[in-house]
């Protein structure tokens, strides 16, 4: 009887180990019996994170509006500045909350510049000023994207960490630094 009541005695675990589960599961947030609500902290740590996530977005998203507004100025950039731009507009729409932010393709007096806290400064004549003007800002949006990452929680950071990389590369190449000679 020994080995029988062993058994029993598992089977018993085994079973009310499952019925506990069940009933945890049910009484947490979002489970079959719960409430569906996030304790207020989850509540305010979530609001925070997709305030970031609308603050990375509209950097980018002013960036993306700069270099259509250098394009737009001088078309000639195209094949210079088109892989650059298509990067800036796939972070816009990675760093939104919900990645699915639609990224901007009107140049000039798109609302895009909601993200931009002044009016842009006009496009300098000189496409060589153009270009490092447009350095100039990508470095900037690295930089705050790189300042962001000290509130970002880990899965965000390590997409901000990305995009100010990737962001601090373009400058690197717009200021004619990282082009062959």
């Amino acid at each position: 009887m020994g080995s029988t009541g062993t058994t029993r005695r598992r089977a018993l675990v085994a079973t009310g180990a499952v019925a506990a589960a069940g009933v945890l599961g049910a009484c947490t947030p979002g489970g079959p019996g719960g409430t569906g609500t996030a304790p207020a902290s989850e509540r305010a740590a979530a609001r925070a994170e997709t305030a970031l996530r609308r603050r990375s977005a509209a950097t980018s998203t002013a960036l993306l509006t700069r270099y259509d507004d250098v394009l737009a100025t001088h078309p000639s950039l195209a094949a210079r500045l088109a892989p650059l731009r298509a990067a800036v507009a796939a972070h816009v729409t990675a760093l939104a909350p919900g990645g699915s932010s639609p990224a901007p393709s009107a140049p000039a007096d798109a609302p895009a510049r909601a993200g931009a806290s002044t009016a842009p400064s006009p496009v300098p004549a000189d496409p060589v000023a153009a270009v490092a003007e447009l350095a100039a800002a990508a470095r900037r949006a690295a930089d705050a994207h790189a300042a962001a990452l000290l509130g970002a929680p880990p899965e965000y950071a390590r997409l901000l960490a990305s995009v100010a990389a990737a962001k601090a590369t373009h400058a690197y190449l717009l200021t004619g630094e990282g082009s062959p000679a």
